[in-house]
Parts: structure tokens; sequence; C-alpha cells
């Protein structure tokens, strides 16, 4: 019996919104790779999101390692992008805080 070795394509998927996920599951490749980078092992790593499976995750941190650079450049990407929609809530999200304020004296009254 011979080992047949074949390619394997990532399981990475971009969805509609321009977001990667990985293999069927709605977790994001940023998800996985911050975990991994804070030190996560990829078996808790699928402890943590039940809907992923072992080898895609060890495929997805195969992938990062071997692309790097692209990887990188997709996360600030996508940082950027969380911030720019942050921005664009607080900019019509009334403070919350005060809101919360006007209720905590409401109840005290």
């Amino acid at each position: 019996m011979s080992l047949v070795l074949e390619r394997e394509t990532p399981p990475l998927r971009q969805d509609e919104t321009g977001a990667v996920r990985i293999g069927n599951s709605r977790v994001l490749l940023e998800t996985v790779i911050r975990a991994f980078q804070d030190g996560a092992s990829p078996e808790s790593i699928v402890q943590r999101y039940s809907t992923l499976s072992l080898s895609d995750v060890y495929n997805t941190i195969g992938y990062y390692l071997r692309h790097q650079e692209a990887i990188e450049a997709y996360l600030t990407q996508r940082e950027q992008l969380a911030e720019s929609v942050q921005q664009r809530l607080s900019s019509v999200q009334p403070d919350l805080s005060l809101i919360r304020t006007r209720l905590l004296s409401q109840q005290n009254q």
C-alpha cells in the first residue's frame, strides 16, 4: 500500500460581505488566528467554537503559518473596517452612559 499525496485547499471561504470564514462554520478567520496568537491550542479553539472541526483548525493555522504576511494584511484590513464601523456607530448612537445615568436616577426616585 502506498501513500497518495494530494494537495488540499485551505478550509477557508469568503462570505458575501468579504469576511473569511472557516469550513462550513460562521467562525471568522480572525477569531481562530487571534486565539492561536494568544496561545490557544487547536483543541481548545475547537472547544470554544464547537462548529469547527479539529482538522479545519489545524489546516487554517498551517495556512496562516505559510502565508503570514498575507493573513496579517487581511487581519489589519478587518481591524480597520471594525474601527470605522465603530466610529460610525458612535456618531449616530447617543452616549449610552448618559442614558444609563438617567435611568438609574429615575429608579432611585
